[in-house]
């Protein structure tokens, strides 16, 4: 990890007083980083507010953030072939960190559901995108959710780092989680709250270390 990475996270834990989860949070990162830089994807899941938040952490990874990522000149001459159109794309195209929000699927998690129960929304499509080396991420402002616990062992189970990022007492997600952020209040909008701040570090670290200079 760069030294300015591990600098971005610090600070923003800091002015979120969330300095307690600093040494998880920069493990966490770190264990990101290595396997993104194996080329293994990120993969969230969450109920209700946690599933926006899903879905806000796979956009700021799969474009760009704060920083620039255009494509470089070599990257950019892949669409030449393409003519004006492909010129046109290469340059508006942006690098991404591959990151999936299994919250985004009516399809599948409405088949899941009424053929093999709620429970299993999130475990289903874990089983069929996890890969070894991936990295899981379960948000639960309880610990609690069942069906972000299921898919937490089912990513486990296919060789995936799980995160949970959880709130009160970290709930059975936390004990489920290779490492977990646990943030010590019980409201859940409040866990929410403080939730927002961590991701934002997490991405902005990530977009640092792969895109900055």
């Amino acid at each position: 990890m760069k030294e300015k990475t591990r600098k971005i996270g610090i600070q923003l834990l800091e002015e979120n007083n969330l300095s307690y989860l600093q040494d998880a949070f920069l493990t966490i990162v770190e264990k990101s980083i290595s396997a993104v830089a194996r080329g293994a994807k990120i993969l969230v899941c969450g109920n209700g507010g946690s599933a926006a938040d899903s879905q806000h952490i796979v956009g700021e990874l799969q474009k760009g953030f704060v920083l620039p990522r255009k494509l470089s000149e070599k990257d950019q001459a892949a669409f030449d072939s393409f003519g004006k159109d492909g010129k046109q794309i290469a340059k508006k195209l942006q690098y991404g960190i591959p990151a999936v929000a299994l919250t985004g699927s009516e399809a599948i998690s409405t088949a899941v559901i009424n053929d093999n129960g709620a429970e299993m929304m999130f475990a289903q499509q874990a089983y069929a995108l996890v890969e070894a080396g991936d990295i899981f991420i379960g948000i639960s402002t309880s610990g609690n959710a069942e069906n972000v616990c299921l898919a937490a062992i089912t990513a486990k189970a296919k060789g995936a780092y799980t995160i949970g990022l959880c709130g009160k007492d970290g709930g059975k997600l936390a004990k489920l989680s290779d490492n977990s952020l646990v943030v010590a209040l019980c409201d859940t909008f409040r866990i929410q709250e403080k939730h927002l701040p961590l991701y934002h570090a997490y991405c902005l670290c990530l977009e640092e270390e792969f895109f900055g200079e």
